[in-house]
């Protein structure tokens, strides 16, 4: 009846195995996404107070009616109810989303969290939600790759490795589901791509699309190829490392890790500056001139960023990038040595282990509460 109402599923009695298993010695507990149809978020409270609790948020589900990305809606804010669409990820069958919203309040009312995001976008949305008063401690921790499996290699042996026509203008994009993502923007890069095969004469331009089995598609002189997903990292390295740019195009993103696995093989990026986009790369600064010509300002820069839903745009930057050579051997560079300075998946575990240390050393001056002893049978009841 609750699923039929648009109730969100809490019902999980498994979640009580939890407090089966913690002992004395289980201080902290890390928690990541709560949605996904295995957990009874109502149990947060009292894991609170038995242990301090890092919640890292990888969407905004955990504030919302029933939403992993709202988009342009922001009922969020005030309690959510008429919701634009239910059919978003995930999903609802009736618009309860105002109740969802309640419920989610009350439970945060009633709990103590040390709350991580890997950006400051999330992050300033959560300090508006109804997450905001639980809130014991929050940081940005942004998210690392593994630099001994993304890293620059030489593109002819990356290509030969692949198969990949070395003369080649080469393209890349990586999801789940390229086509039907919700989240990405396939037709913005299609058209893009579409657009820059127009201008360009007597050369190849090959799209790859990594992450779904499909036809290849041919768009005038380029041709969209499909590739499917493919488990072994350094098979996806490779990817990155073949193509001259990597093109992402999205309509919700918190921190995608493809764009820090592109820049960290030192493949310039050209992206929509959506979610946490804009937090991976570094922009070049970059205008029309009145003869056509761009004006380069940002030694510094990793990339290109455009509006979303903007085709024509992100044709521009990609037709920037890949009629120069010497620039876009410069943003890969540059890329390479950002990745290297801020997404090093190292980094990233240092500064959870830290973290840890000092919640674990300011952990006698937390309340553990009355309930700390509650039985699992207990906890079923206050449920």
């Amino acid at each position: 009846m609750d699923r039929y109402k648009g109730v969100e599923d809490f019902r999980y009695p498994g979640t009580l195995q939890v407090a089966r298993v913690l002992s004395l010695s289980n201080q902290l507990i890390h928690c990541h996404n709560l949605h996904g149809d295995y957990l009874d978020l109502r149990v947060l409270p009292w894991l609170c107070r038995r242990v301090s609790v890092i919640l890292t948020l990888h969407d905004m589900w955990t504030f919302t009616g029933h939403c992993a990305h709202s988009f342009e809606c922001e009922r969020w804010k005030t309690g959510c109810g008429k919701c634009p669409d239910l059919t978003i990820y995930p999903a609802i069958r009736r618009d309860a989303t105002a109740y969802n919203w309640r419920r989610k309040r009350d439970i945060y009312s009633k709990s103590r969290l040390h709350i991580a995001t890997p950006s400051r976008w999330l992050m300033q949305k959560v300090e508006e939600s109804i997450l905001a008063p639980a809130i014991v401690e929050a940081r940005v921790i942004p998210n690392g790759v593994d630099l001994s499996v993304f890293c620059p290699a030489e593109k002819s042996d990356a290509r030969e490795a692949l198969g990949i026509p070395l003369g080649a203008k080469v393209l890349l994009f990586t999801a789940n589901g390229i086509r039907r993502n919700i989240w990405k923007d396939y037709e913005t890069m299609r058209g893009a791509v579409s657009r820059v095969a127009e201008t360009t004469e007597g050369e190849k331009i090959l799209f790859l699309a990594l992450g779904e089995n499909a036809p290849s598609e041919l768009i005038g002189r380029a041709t969209i190829q499909f590739v499917p997903y493919q488990k072994d990292q350094k098979v996806v390295s490779r990817y990155y490392q073949a193509a001259d740019v990597y093109i992402h195009a999205a309509r919700a993103d918190t921190f995608p890790n493809t764009v820090l696995e592109a820049l960290a093989c030192g493949t310039p990026v050209v992206a929509t500056a959506v979610g946490g986009i804009p937090e991976q790369i570094r922009a070049m600064e970059w205008e029309a001139h009145p003869c056509g010509f761009p004006s380069y300002r940002s030694k510094e820069a990793t990339g290109l960023l455009t509006p979303p839903k903007h085709p024509e745009a992100m044709a521009k930057a990609l037709w920037i990038l890949l009629r120069d050579r010497e620039l876009r051997a410069q943003l890969g560079e540059n890329a390479a040595r950002d990745a290297k300075g801020r997404f090093d998946l190292n980094m990233q575990v240092d500064a959870y282990l830290e973290w840890f240390e000092e919640i674990l050393s300011h952990k006698e001056e937390l309340s553990c509460g009355n309930q700390a002893s509650m039985a699992p049978d207990e906890i079923r009841l206050s449920l």
